[in-house]
């Protein structure tokens, strides 16, 4: 299929900015939502065309495909469009540090969280423990009373 080199590039850029790109399996849509230019139906066969040299990753469902960008994706895309190395992916930035919430101390209400089980406590599960008679108090035969 005969696409416009415009219209490739946009795909393209968009592809490699967004490191992701949905498709609509709707051929007849007059354009893509996300991008502006090519049609839908464009976009759908640049995506399939990426996906059989291994440039993209395609996952199917409910009548969309979800296009994702692998490595060897990035580095053709970096040749075709003439991009330096330091620029990546929006999906392979690395993210920013997560601000600190409220502060975590340990000394706060009289130290830390009690522990789950053996604490010693026993809780209100105590009768689960074994009998000082020795018996085990379970549910098999004749351990009754």
């Amino acid at each position: 299929m005969f696409i416009p080199k415009e219209n490739r590039i946009a795909v393209f850029s968009y592809l490699f900015k967004e490191g992701v790109c949905v498709v609509k399996k709707d051929t007849k849509s007059a354009t893509h939502p996300q991008i502006e230019g090519p049609t839908n139906l464009e976009v759908l066969a640049l995506m399939k065309s990426l996906e059989s040299r291994e440039f993209v990753r395609i996952t199917f469902s409910w009548q969309y495909n979800y296009c994702y960008l692998t490595d060897a994706g990035i580095a053709y895309l970096r040749t075709y469009l003439g991009l330096p190395d330091e620029i990546v992916p929006a999906t392979h930035k690395k993210s920013a540090a997560r601000p600190e919430g409220r502060d975590r101390e340990e000394d706060k209400f009289g130290g830390g969280r009690p522990a789950f089980r053996g604490g010693g406590g026993g809780g209100d599960r105590e009768y689960r423990g074994r009998r000082e008679g020795g018996g085990g108090g379970g549910f098999g035969r004749g351990g009754g009373i």
